[in-house]
């Protein structure tokens, strides 16, 4: 049986070569800042494939995923402080047994909540430290929301005739019962696919 995480490293091989002399041109010439559409598109096509359950799919979209995570470690190599996958690798592992300490320490109770390690890792002053304004706005307005919610902050959302506030208020009432509002919406939005595929189908036929 093939070990786990040895096709990692002939797939960071594989970037090694594209990127080095005599590689790929193109992959030659990106950069961090040139991938981000790539990145942006790879994950959105990662989220369809596991909303609908797909296997080969979730598969191929994860692996191109996975290689945007790949190339940007193999382009960090470059830097002039340079960095590498097993930085990143070694960045993550330590967040998580820092985040879980009732397993990998000598304690049993768990030093407090995700949110409350998270911002005392990273010295957070505001329940907003940290998200990311260029989340969806569905998804932002429910992270926001979210955040607000876990500091104990008392906040009012109540629709008006303003479009913005209603929205607002949707994304709220989705997260008072537990649904993911970008999810919701995607998945309306694929029936409304379907229905338009079936419509351009009898069309066609008449």
């Amino acid at each position: 049986m093939t070990q786990v995480g040895s096709s990692v490293l002939e797939l960071v091989a594989v970037m090694d070569r594209l990127r080095s002399p005599g590689g790929c041109p193109w992959d030659a010439q990106q950069t961090h800042t040139s991938l981000v559409e790539y990145l942006l598109e790879e994950t959105y096509e990662s989220i369809e494939a596991l909303e609908t359950d797909d296997r080969a799919a979730m598969i191929e979209e994860l692996g191109d995923l996975l290689l945007q995570v790949v190339f940007h470690a193999r382009i960090g190599q470059e830097a002039d402080n340079p960095w590498n996958l097993d930085d990143v690798a070694c960045g993550i592992t330590t967040k998580l047994m820092n985040r879980h300490p009732h397993i990998f320490s000598d304690t049993d109770e768990p030093a407090g909540s995700w949110a409350q390690l998270k911002a005392r890792e990273k010295g957070r002053t505001s329940a907003l430290d940290g998200v990311p304004l260029a989340l969806p706005a569905l998804a932002l307005a429910q992270k926001s929301w979210r955040r607000a919610m876990d500091a104990d902050l008392d906040l009012n959302s109540e629709p008006t005739d303003d479009l913005g506030d209603q929205l607002l208020a949707l994304a709220v009432l989705a997260e008072s019962q537990g649904l993911d509002a970008e999810a919701e919406l995607r998945k309306a939005v694929r029936g409304l696919h379907r229905q338009i595929r079936d419509v351009e189908v009898v069309k066609v036929e008449q």
